[in-house]
């Protein structure tokens, strides 16, 4: 085993290493502990998302939609599985779902057009699985998507968007339209 990689308590691997806004790792000797700079090719260091968050309901979505405003679809994947890992059975679709979204926008911002592609629309068909399940069926008890979501939107940008890189590649995709917000009038 090698010593040199940081591990939880119970001996499973964790990555430490600084990851630029797009969810790649820089080199360990950009870490700022290391240099005082996580700066590589003008890509800075981005804040992490612990790896043991434990974030549920509303928090989980509105953390999610900043962002996936913010240009930051890897970070709000990392949010959204932590929803998944640690919220009820009944709503792991919905957050597998809206994180492999997630993980498709971030394919695309990283200019893997198949790559996005096939996780825009895989998310989007476990979401909807997802609602097929639950019916009518509110999560929270309000008017609206879940948790303030605006599902259906999300999921019509998500299949406009697989629809479109498949049609015409990643080229004169607007950066807008790689950041399609998750709340409902947000």
């Amino acid at each position: 085993m090698n010593s040199d990689r940081d591990r939880d308590p119970a001996g499973r691997p964790r990555n430490a290493r600084p990851r630029d806004g797009l969810g790649r790792p820089l080199g360990r000797a950009d870490s700022p502990g290391l240099s005082g700079s996580a700066e590589v090719s003008g890509v800075s260091g981005a804040e992490r998302i612990p790896d043991d968050l434990v974030i549920g309901g509303a928090e989980a979505a509105g953390l999610a939609d900043q962002l996936l405003r913010d240009g930051r679809p890897f970070h709000a994947h990392e949010v959204l599985e932590a929803a998944w890992k640690s919220g009820p059975v009944e709503q792991r679709d919905l957050w597998q779902g809206l994180a492999q979204i997630a993980v498709g926008l971030t394919h695309a911002r990283r200019g893997n057009a198949r790559g996005a592609v096939a996780l825009l629309r895989r998310g989007a068909g476990r979401v909807r699985a997802h609602q097929d399940r639950a019916g009518s069926q509110r999560l929270d008890g309000q008017p609206g998507g879940p948790f303030g979501m605006d599902v259906g939107s999300f999921l019509a940008a998500a299949d406009d968007l697989a629809a479109r890189i498949e049609r015409d590649g990643l080229d004169g995709i607007p950066v807008a339209d790689l950041s399609p917000g998750l709340l409902a009038g947000a």
